[in-house]
């Protein structure tokens, strides 16, 4: 699956996900349509900053990777839960998005850092 996402949060939200593990099919083909997205409109970008975004939390790589995971037995404890998520710089989120519960002992697990990383960090 791709799409983009119109002054959403940003001004483009470009996605890419697909069911299984293959990420690095997800990412190859996020990185093609960014490529040629970019070819037409210009992305802005600073030196020290990274990519510019609307939202402050996504300048960096811009790019945040998640899997939708369950993890029964940690959804029972939270407090060690998200200390496994801290040690690891993971973010915890339920699977409807930012600020949503947990369905099932499913999380939705992604990186929290994006600025100074490179993409393949």
């Amino acid at each position: 699956t791709f799409l983009v996402w119109c002054n959403e949060e940003d001004h483009l939200r470009i996605i890419s996900m697909q069911m299984g593990g293959d990420l690095g099919q997800v990412y190859k083909r996020l990185v093609t349509a960014v490529n040629d997205i970019e070819k037409r409109v210009p992305f802005s970008h600073h030196d020290r900053l990274g990519f510019l975004t609307f939202c402050p939390t996504n300048l960096g790589t811009t790019i945040r990777a998640s899997v939708h995971i369950k993890v029964p037995k940690l959804a029972k404890d939270m407090p060690k839960l998200e200390a496994v998520a801290d040690k690891y710089n993971l973010q915890v989120r339920g699977t409807r998005g930012e600020h949503s519960e947990a369905e099932g002992g499913i999380y939705d697990i992604s990186n929290k850092r994006r600025m100074g990383l490179t993409e393949y960090e």
